[in-house]
This record gives structure tokens, sequence and C-alpha cells, in this order.
């Protein structure tokens, strides 16, 4: 049992540092453009990520996205393996990697790292044979897909707009679209809120399957996903200001019309692998967002530099989390736990 709680509380607290280490995807173009501070920004976050709660229980009706995640290792290895142990050393790595991206500045995703780490653990315990590779690589695949698909919405949705308000005097396009970024801000925040919250639900919910406690992940009680959309929000309000400077400034310059361009994009992206049920990462969709609002100014307004860094760092962080939780689960039943 004290396991089982160490577990929930590491994957809470998880829940928390993906909250400020990705508050930048929903407040960087909303800061960037200078519609909202820094402070502002985050508590509007904040609450979107909350309100998306609600959202998943009442109008959509499940928790997906949780469910794939439970699905990442293969039932019947969840209930012989170590699974508290195998959890426990994925989320250790999860929280390294984050904070140590976090520290660098680099918007790496949280989702990857939690679903790197959860798989290398298992892996070691059991071989390649406890994971479900069909869901491992739905997943990976998106860390191209994700972003593509953002830019490719965001680059269309800018062209739209720009031809809509070609005959509107600048001055008030700019105050339209300033009060425009409120709600897309809002909308990205939802998505982030629907697609991180419920990974980590799905990581809790596999400890709960594994104790024998539930089925399945339409079993969780219902504290489970109320703590944990309430942490990412938390998170959220806490602000991740060197990955905000990275996403709002380095990538591209941002205007209000463009921001609202770039959340909109993100946020449907969202809402479409929200009904595929397939976790992906928000820092991807929003940066993949950007790219695409910039493009459409000009291919040399996007610093591609910047971007194909970022892109390593994706590629990387689930091999790197998975090995690294693969070594950090070796130790700690080298030492019993």
């Amino acid at each position: 049992m004290a396991l089982l709680v160490s577990v929930i509380v590491l994957a809470v607290i998880f829940d928390f540092i993906n909250g400020f280490h990705d508050a930048a995807n929903s407040i960087s173009t909303i800061v960037a453009s200078r519609v909202l501070t820094p402070f502002q920004a985050v508590l509007w976050a904040a609450a979107f990520n909350f309100i998306a709660y609600f959202i998943a229980k009442h109008i959509i009706g499940d928790f997906g996205i949780a469910d794939t995640v439970s699905k990442v290792v293969k039932k019947e290895f969840i209930t012989t393996l170590p699974t508290l142990p195998i959890i426990l050393s994925g989320l250790i790595a999860a929280i390294f990697w984050n904070l140590l991206t976090w520290w660098l500045g680099i918007p790496s995703s949280s989702s990857h790292t939690l679903i790197g780490g959860f798989a290398g653990a298992a892996i070691c315990a059991g071989g390649w044979k406890t994971i479900q590779s069909q869901v491992i690589i739905k997943i990976a695949s998106f860390i191209i897909l994700a972003p593509f698909i953002g830019m490719i919405i965001a680059a269309i949705i800018t062209i739209a707009i720009l031809w809509a308000f070609k005959r509107v005097r600048p001055h008030k396009a700019e105050i339209l679209f300033r009060r425009l970024q409120l709600l897309s801000s809002g909308l990205f925040s939802i998505g982030h809120g629907l697609n991180d919250s419920q990974k980590v639900m799905g990581i809790i919910g596999t400890a709960l399957i594994g104790m024998g406690t539930i089925d399945s992940i339409n079993s969780v009680p219902e504290w489970v996903p109320i703590t944990c959309f309430g942490a990412i929000g938390l998170g959220t309000m806490m602000g991740g200001w060197r990955i905000v400077k990275t996403m709002g400034t380095k990538i591209t310059k941002v205007t209000s019309l463009e921001g609202v361009c770039a959340e909109t994009a993100g946020a449907m992206t969202l809402y479409l692998t929200e009904i595929l049920k397939i976790p992906v990462s928000t820092t991807h969709t929003i940066a993949g967002a950007i790219m695409g609002v910039g493009a459409v100014k000009r291919l040399s307004a996007v610093r591609w530099g910047v971007t194909i860094n970022l892109l390593w760092a994706w590629i990387l962080t689930i091999p790197v989390s998975a090995a690294l939780a693969a070594l950090i689960y070796l130790v700690i039943r080298g030492i019993g736990i």
C-alpha cells in the first residue's frame, strides 16, 4: 500500500511539473503579443485546464487518452509483472527529464517522456513482448504528425483570415484580434488539459489495475481525474518562463492575429487527437502551429535552426526516457523496492 501511495503522489507531482513545464504552450503567444501579462495569462490558462475535466466527463463522456496510455503495456503483464516498481521508475525518469529540459529551456514533450519511461521500465522488467507495439508506434508517429497537422491548419487559417480582413483597417483588426486571442488561448488550454491530464490518469489507473483495485480506466474513482486536472492547472499557474521565451519569441515573432491563428490551429489539432484517443504532445502541436503562422509571412520569418534543435529534442525524448527508466528500474529492484 505504501508503494501505491508513493506512486500516486509521484504521479501527481509529475502532473504538476507537466503544468509548469507546458505552461508556455498555452500562454507563449498571448504573452508574446502582449494581450495579457504573464501572471494574467497563467491564471487564464489554469482555469481552462481544469474546465477541461467537466468537458471530458460530461460532454465527451469518457477518458479515451487515459485508456490508450494504460494500454502501452499489455494487460496480462500489468497483472503479473511488478507493476508499481515499473511505474515508479518511469515516473522518476520522466520527472528528471522534464526538469532538465525545463532548466535548459527546451520545450520537450512531457507526454512522450512519461510514455517512454513507462515503456522502458516495462521492457527492462519483462522484455519487448510486454508492450503494445501498435500503441507505441501510433504515439511515436505523432511526434511528426502533430506539429505537421498544426502547421498546415495554422497556415490555412492565417491565409483565410488575411484574405477576409484585407480591407479592414490595421488598428481596428488589431483590437479585434487582441480580444479573440483570449478565446483562442482558452480553447488551446482546454485541449492542453484534456490531453495531458489524461496521461497521468492512465498511469494512476494502470497502477490501480495492477493492484487489482479496478478492472479498467472506466472504473477509476472520481478523485483520480479531479486530482489530475487540478494538479496540471496548479502547475500551469506556476508558469514556465524559460520555455515561454523559446516558444513565444525564438521560433518567430507573433502578433495578436498570428496568435489567434496558432492557438486555434493547436486547439483543433488537440481536439482531433482527443477524438482519435491518441496522446500527443501539446508542445509539438503549438510549436508546429507557430511555424505555420510564421511561414505564411515568409519562410525566412521562421528560425529553422531553432526548430531543428527542437526536433532533435522531440525525437530523443522517448528513447532517452526509456533508457533512463530502465536503469532506474534496475536500481530499484536491486535495493528490493
